[in-house]
């Protein structure tokens, strides 16, 4: 059992009951049992700006400012682990990190294999060159078109679903999905000519139009498919699942995790 001095002071001071102070229990959160003591480890595709990225040898963006918050109301450090993102769930469940905070979504497949934690909201967007002919700003606009998408996103299915239902049948042309392993690779390909659209995240889709200095656009002019974003934690590990998700709904009360969502362009969860 362990015991918070100062809160306990504290409430045995208001209750008159200073004698009792050395046996009164803990008011905080307790610290989950973690894979290395004191550390949360985050499992992160470090390559995914704003959501997470490098600035020098440091780990910036939405997910790590999250982690941080969230380690530091269970008295935990942090320490991140950089992997692609469709291996995140598997290296979750194979004991590399304690947890997922990613830019997941939470859909039915992930949930089978890991728990998840609502943690915020966001949509994709539609991207194109500036100078292209095509300007697609719904899902049923990319008809007939190729669209690049990042490996292991919501997206491939949901474009194919698309096209079987309603592109093909409606004489529009299929939707030609290729995917990259990466979100940065798949706006290189953008660049190159080699796809005509790419599909992304609402936040992402912002810094990869900003970085381009005019070169990308975004068509589309609201969310598409919109998405809860899960923070994912083994199936089992109970303590962890509980204190963070205690951690994460008293983060949700602040004025830190309002404009953290403003700055990223995001919806509460």
């Amino acid at each position: 059992m362990t015991f918070d001095i100062r809160k306990t002071a504290l409430s045995a001071f208001s209750a008159g009951l200073i004698g009792l102070l050395t046996a009164a229990p803990s008011l905080a959160v307790e610290t989950p049992p973690t894979l290395n003591d004191g550390v949360l480890t985050v499992g992160m595709e470090i390559a995914y700006p704003p959501f997470e990225s490098y600035d020098g040898d440091d780990v910036v963006g939405f997910d790590p400012e999250v982690s941080e918050a969230l380690a530091d109301r269970l008295g935990l450090e942090v320490d991140y682990f950089d992997t692609r993102f469709p291996n995140l769930i598997l290296g979750l469940n194979s004991g590399r990190f304690d947890t997922i905070i990613s830019g997941m979504y939470i859909l039915p497949d992930r949930t089978k294999q890991a728990d998840a934690i609502p943690y915020a909201k966001t949509g994709a967007a539609i991207m194109v060159l500036a100078d292209s002919s095509v300007q697609p700003k719904e899902p049923e606009d990319l008809c007939g078109l190729t669209v690049g998408l990042q490996q292991g996103t919501s997206w491939v299915a949901k474009l194919s679903k698309l096209s079987s239902d309603y592109c093909e049948p409606n004489g529009k042309g299929p939707v030609q999905v290729r995917e990259y392993p990466t979100s940065s690779e798949t706006s290189q390909a953008l660049l190159s000519g080699n796809i005509q659209a790419h599909m992304e995240i609402v936040s992402a889709s912002n810094a990869i139009a900003e970085k381009s200095r005019g070169r990308i656009t975004i068509s589309s002019d609201h969310a598409l498919y919109p998405e809860t974003l899960g923070i994912y934690v083994k199936k089992g590990n109970q303590p962890l699942y509980d204190a963070l998700k205690d951690a994460v709904e008293a983060f949700k009360a602040t004025d830190e995790y309002r404009t953290l969502l403003k700055k990223y362009d995001l919806e509460p969860a």
